[in-house]
């Protein structure tokens, strides 16, 4: 598992419970707090508190002053591309638009193979992780992550399982066969995103396996980060609105704490970008919560969320239990960024996406369209100022393109599971055969 990883600590970094700050040595895994006290998200203290890329570095590497980064992964890593379109900028008119790309657009050199953010998180994660280590990283996804994942831990040689409904497997589609140390779980008939989070808890809990953790992982969330470190060191600040879809919302909780940083830091101005983050109607949780003014999500009934899963382009946005209440959540930075929470129909999302490759000449991901439809919304509702410095998350390219040409080789499940086999104690059973005498206790 480690042949292909060298082991390095070039920064020193601790992990910082916001709540009792508590500050910890990082082994890894650490993903709570261990005192007892108000679920809270986990911050990553840096010993270096000025923004300093290193030039000598690929992709997101280049911020490896503020990655939790335990060990260096050897397979080149791609980054985020931020740049300015005459031509989008001129339909909206919005003189000061930027794009942060995170995708795969060689002309852009954007290599993100996923095509989505989803690569930043993979990567910093795995760095993360000690490289004596013998688990098996568990990850559940609904499409996009699992895909990173599986591309990254695929180069790299470490083992993971990837648990995802058979929705998301179209996102399962590689240049190259993954590696044997990568298995790929799939849900069948009525499941989503919230029942692959529900069997990973299980299989977690077995020895030898490990749950990545999510929006809980620090290393996800400062990967992803690493988009808005992109986009002001070609800025030179600051911009004052953020838009990106949301499905979890980690995206948003990641980008808002880099631009602390940023502020704390001093060189890029003094106030925080405004998240407008959205959704796709009609599954829109974390809109209906916010509008709502309440910390707490608004319920939704299970088969009616699925359902409304059912109905929206943007599949990937599907995230029914997101983490919204929980200090440092989506609701806190929305309300320390004086942000709000936008929505587009699948029919807006469509025509964001024509126009984006009308202007762009590349097709994008739908919670880019999606990203892309409610800014238009705003611009053309007067919500901003036309004038001001605005960075849109856009996420997609070519391997659209690429996939109807044939180049990609779509992934087999190594298991599938119904809806009834999910709480079955064979199950565990099935998926421990799956790795066979790999598995070592951790």
């Amino acid at each position: 598992m480690t042949e292909n990883l060298k082991s390095v600590i070039t920064y020193q970094h601790k992990i910082k419970c916001p709540i009792c700050q508590t500050q910890l040595d990082d082994n890894g895994f650490i993903l709570e707090c261990p005192t007892q006290h108000e679920p809270t998200l986990l911050t990553t203290n840096y010993s270096t508190k000025q923004f300093k890329p290193d030039e000598h570095s690929p992709g997101i590497f280049r911020y490896r002053s503020w990655l939790p980064i335990i060990r260096n992964l050897t397979s080149r890593a791609g980054g985020t591309v931020t740049y300015q379109s005459q031509k989008l900028n001129q339909r909206l008119g919005l003189p000061n638009l930027w794009i942060a790309f995170n995708g795969y657009w060689s002309e852009k050199g954007a290599t993100l193979e996923s095509a989505t953010f989803k690569d930043l998180e993979a990567y910093a994660v795995l760095s993360r992780i000690p490289d004596k280590h013998d688990g098996i990283l568990v990850v559940p996804s609904a499409g996009n992550t699992a895909a990173a994942f599986a591309h990254v831990c695929s180069q790299n040689q470490v083992p993971c399982l990837i648990i995802i409904p058979q929705s998301g497997l179209g996102k399962m589609q590689f240049s190259q066969p993954l590696d044997p140390y990568v298995k790929v779980v799939s849900l069948t008939g009525f499941t989503d995103y919230y029942d692959a989070i529900a069997l990973a808890n299980r299989v977690s809990q077995l020895n030898g396996f490990f749950i990545e953790g999510g929006v809980k992982n620090v290393g996800r969330r400062d990967g992803i980060g690493t988009t808005l470190l992109n986009a002001v060191e070609q800025i030179g600040q600051l911009p004052d609105y953020y838009f990106q879809a949301i499905g979890s919302g980690a995206g948003g909780i990641a980008v808002h704490e880099a631009a602390k940083r940023l502020v704390a830091d001093g060189q890029f101005g003094q106030k925080l970008p405004r998240l407008m983050l959205s959704q796709n109607f009609p599954f829109v949780p974390i809109y209906n919560s916010w509008h709502s003014k309440r910390r707490e999500l608004v319920s939704i009934d299970s088969q009616i969320g699925k359902k409304q899963i059912q109905q929206i382009v943007a599949d990937v946005l599907s995230n029914r239990q997101p983490p919204y209440s929980v200090k440092g959540g989506v609701f806190d930075v929305l309300t320390e960024s004086q942000g709000d929470m936008l929505i587009a129909n699948n029919l807006q999302t469509i025509r964001a996406i024509e126009l984006f490759k009308e202007t762009e000449g590349v097709h994008i991901e739908p919670a880019a369209g999606v990203a892309l439809a409610t800014l238009h919304k705003a611009v053309t509702d007067e919500q901003i100022d036309r004038t001001a410095i605005i960075l849109l998350h856009i996420t997609g390219g070519r391997w659209h393109q690429d996939q109807l040409n044939q180049r990609f080789i779509p992934v087999e499940p190594s298991l599938c599971l119904d809806e009834q086999a999910l709480f079955a104690p064979e199950t565990l059973e099935k998926v421990i055969g799956l790795f066979g005498s790999t598995i070592k206790s951790c």
